[in-house]
């Protein structure tokens, strides 16, 4: 395989992890132990919110009462498209019953997760697009208490348009609460009484440290870190497009990485050329952002095929991946490892990222080989049911009782020999070899 680095990353979404995990640790330690009132203390410290926690209907009425009509009417279309997507991935996935042999029948319900904590990133940006992609979906999967929670808007209450997102999808609770103490909180209770048996959503390094510490304890989303968009492109791409996908995806932090893969180093170097002209030409809050991600994160990788590029893809696993090259149901075919795909010029990531209605909630740091991103399933709970009749038990005793034995568990097989002995009294059934030691 004949690869060329044209730009090579300085760092990977690795380099940063080591100091937030710890950071995160002595923060969920401190809150196992001092509970509400060392949730309050880092709200205090961190957000400089004295305020209460949990937000009622008429104050989320207050501070969403000025929006425009236009606002709200955006939010509410792209909820819908989001629900729209989600019960459509709900109906894809059914209850069944099924008769394994006779007498035995065996089945799935789909049960949902009672309680749900959604976290919503605050910072730099309005995560809009977080709140109802995560607390909808939740709803979609008829999830019993969605428990919404986000920091502090410049010290005065949760954003106005993330509030108003929370409340289009559905939130049951809204929480004021932002970083490790919002992820703390919600998964022993606090506040509100009902720990969260799965806690979703995209937040900063310390808040994807946190949900991983606490996996286990609470089911979570995905191992989430800093956004990543990943161009396939060839000669039939338009260059100046492909770097405004890259820039406009590298704008989310400083570690987000944004990589390009392509067959033509004609593209190759018009879009290295266009991308420093396109960062300079952001607002300065994104720009910072976007130079320092493509600076330390950005690749430019050069391949001989277009089989060398799906190579290089499924192997960088890319959280968000573009394609703006010739034949796309080829790529569609062959590509398997991604968070989602966007196929064509005409699909960006941003569209997905807001409107378009597939999650963005999606898997970093290469899960993608393993791992697919937010949706309605991961609510709901393929639990299986069996009933058999005697006649069924009597076959599949038999079998249960030889097996048991052979593993040498003969508290198992006597399971089957008891039921098989009050069932069919004075039959002599083979149930092997007893295990004496």
């Amino acid at each position: 395989m004949a690869i060329t680095y044209v730009k090579r990353a300085t760092k990977t979404p690795a380099t940063e992890t080591d100091a937030a995990r710890k950071v995160a640790g002595d923060m969920l330690t401190e809150i196992a132990r001092g509970g509400e009132a060392a949730v309050l203390a880092y709200s205090s410290k961190l957000d400089g919110w004295n305020g209460s926690v949990i937000m009622t209907a008429d104050e989320v009425a207050a501070r969403t009462r000025g929006l425009s009509a236009t606002l709200k009417s955006d939010i509410d279309f792209a909820c819908a498209q989001v629900r729209k997507f989600a019960l459509a991935q709900r109906a894809s996935v059914k209850e069944f019953s099924v008769e394994m042999s006779p007498g035995l029948m065996a089945g799935q319900r789909l049960i949902p997760v009672n309680v749900v904590g959604c976290y919503v990133p605050a910072g730099r940006y309005a995560h809009i697009a977080s709140a109802y992609m995560s607390i909808a979906t939740a709803k979609a999967a008829d999830v019993g208490t969605v428990i919404a929670c986000s920091a502090p808007y410049k010290g005065e209450g949760i954003h106005p348009y993330v509030l108003y997102a929370m409340k289009a999808a559905g939130a049951d609770v809204i929480m004021t609460l932002g970083g490790v103490q919002a992820i703390g909180a919600m998964a022993h209770g606090h506040f509100t009484g009902k720990p969260a048996d799965m806690i979703v959503g995209p937040g900063n390094k310390l808040v994807a440290e946190a949900k991983r510490m606490l996996f286990g304890q609470v089911g979570i989303d995905v191992f989430a870190g800093p956004s990543e968009v990943a161009v396939i492109a060839d000669d039939t791409a338009d260059s100046a497009i492909v770097a405004s996908d890259l820039v406009g995806q590298a704008e989310h932090g400083h570690e987000s990485p944004a990589w390009l893969f392509t067959t033509s180093r004609r593209l190759a170097d018009a879009v290295m050329a266009k991308i420093p002209e396109l960062v300079e030409a952001l607002p300065q809050t994104a720009c910072d952002a976007a130079g320092a991600a493509w600076r330390d994160y950005g690749e430019v990788v050069l391949c001989d095929s277009r089989e060398e590029v799906a190579e290089v893809s499924d192997r960088y696993a890319s959280e968000h991946l573009q394609v703006q090259a010739a034949d796309l149901d080829w790529w569609l075919s062959r590509l398997t490892n991604y968070g989602s795909l966007f196929l064509g010029e005409e699909t960006t990531v941003a569209f997905g990222d807001k409107a378009a209605g597939p999650n963005h909630i999606l898997p970093t740091k290469y899960a993608s080989r393993y791992s697919a991103g937010l949706s309605v399933h991961k609510f709901l709970k393929p639990v299986t049911w069996q009933r058999m009749t005697r006649e069924a038990a009597k076959t599949i005793g038999q079998v249960t009782a030889r097996i048991s034995r052979v593993e040498g568990m003969e508290g198992h097989a006597r399971t089957a020999d008891d039921r098989l002995a009050k069932y069919y009294p004075g039959h002599d059934f083979d149930l092997g070899t007893p295990v004496e030691t």
